[in-house]
């Protein structure tokens, strides 16, 4: 193996991204879920801005501020640090996540882990969403390695899927504690020993 690939929302961070609906209906507690999804799903697609999405579900003011109170509710995950320090010399790695560009940007850059990777690969950026296999085919042409010398990690089954589709070696990181059949690991410590 010769490079492992990350999902952003519910294994870099302890969020699953689950938390965005319950999060605008403590504002606004009759708005219909849909109405959330469907302008976040804009927005990571590259069609919106990432500020268009309060705008659109009723916020108003300092736009920017209220989606900083946001997005500085979102925690990295427990031994993600100590992980990346320690297979950064051996594996190349990426991240492939369904974000905007904007908030993307901010978590990186807030949290500082830019740095410990080779590709970052973000469906606001690049207009292709999970599970599309083409953000997968794109990550592994960037990293230059085969698909079956890479391990990708999510903590969803479907994006899985996709990559298994393409001969990737995957991992469940279980945050959500769902059934699979497949590989799974809870955390980064039963991460790292299995690549390490």
């Amino acid at each position: 193996m010769k490079a492992i690939l990350l999902d952003m929302y519910g294994v870099i961070v302890k969020q699953t991204g689950d938390d965005f609906v319950p999060y605008v209906q403590q504002t606004f507690p009759e708005l219909d879920p849909e109405k959330i999804i469907k302008p976040w799903n804009k927005a990571n697609m590259g069609e919106w801005s990432s500020l268009e999405i309060w705008a659109t579900v009723g916020f108003r003011g300092d736009l920017e501020k209220i989606e900083r109170n946001y997005l500085d509710t979102i925690e990295l995950n427990d031994g993600f640090l100590d992980f990346i320090k320690a297979v950064r010399n051996k594996y190349k790695l990426a991240i492939i996540s369904n974000d905007s560009s904007r908030w993307s940007k901010y978590l990186r850059e807030k949290f500082n882990i830019n740095q410990y990777f080779d590709v970052i690969s973000i469906s606001g950026d690049l207009k292709i969403r999970k599970p599309d296999e083409r953000i997968f085919r794109l990550t592994i042409e960037k990293l230059a390695v085969d698909a079956a010398e890479c391990l990708y990690v999510d903590d969803r089954r479907g994006y899985l899927g996709a990559a298994n589709r393409l001969g990737m070696n995957t991992i469940l990181f279980n945050s959500r504690n769902v059934p699979y059949k497949g590989d799974v690991v809870h955390n980064f410590e039963e991460l790292m020993s299995r690549v390490l």
